[in-house]
């Protein structure tokens, strides 16, 4: 009897480490976060998409994508004198002032004074290097920025013509020798706008893969 009673005492003790674990565990299965996926590969979550290395990657969605810049030179439907006059007009809707000197409307060459575009020195170097390249090197002061426009039209036959715009780009620096007006290469941003505008002037209709501006 002491033997059965010695053996219950000895299998009640080694039982107790047990009893104390299960009282003090943790359900991990409630812990545990899975999704629909099967795979189960370390930092992948498998069909999750929002977060970790399963992730979707989704570069570019939602975003409008760049519209192309136009040809140039461009070829337009339209006769000479009826183009000539359209830059004429866009030229003053976008209040550049032509140069009755530079041009030569008989030879269809329109040239326009320079047009300041930007001006102050917080704006400038923002605005300048939308509408050309500009020199990251040196520490440059740019106060204002300023573009000339040329258009040549070219005729192909009575209805069509090739018009052919291009823009000088200058920034200003004030130093203390004075104001001084360098040369920049163009970005295209100025001649492909102002095609963009002569286009519907000539033709009532937007270039293809462009909408009408807004008025």
């Amino acid at each position: 009897m002491s033997r059965i009673t010695t053996a219950l005492v000895l299998l009640a003790i080694c039982s107790l480490p047990a009893f104390a674990q299960a009282a003090k565990g943790v359900d991990k299965q409630s812990e545990r976060v899975r999704d629909s996926g099967s795979e189960r590969t370390p930092a992948n979550n498998g069909n999750k998409t929002d977060t970790g290395a399963g992730r979707g990657f989704d570069f570019g969605r939602g975003r409008t994508p760049e519209t192309p810049p136009l040809p140039n030179p461009y070829r337009l439907s339209g006769r000479r004198d009826v183009i000539i006059k359209a830059v004429q007009d866009v030229m003053r809707d976008r209040q550049l002032v032509l140069d009755d000197a530079a041009s030569k409307l008989g030879d269809g060459i329109i040239v326009s004074q320079p047009f300041t575009f930007t001006k102050g020195a917080v704006v400038s170097a923002a605005e300048l290097s939308r509408y050309a390249d500009v020199p990251s090197s040196g520490d440059r002061g740019w106060t204002r920025g300023r573009y000339t426009v040329t258009v040549e039209i070219q005729p192909i036959d009575g209805s069509t013509a090739n018009v052919a715009v291009n823009a000088k780009v200058e920034g200003r620096t004030d130093g203390a020798t004075g104001a001084e007006w360098t040369t920049l290469r163009s970005s295209g941003l100025a001649e492909d706008q102002f095609l963009d505008a002569l286009i519907v002037a000539v033709t009532g209709a937007a270039a293809p893969g462009r909408a009408l501006p807004q008025p």
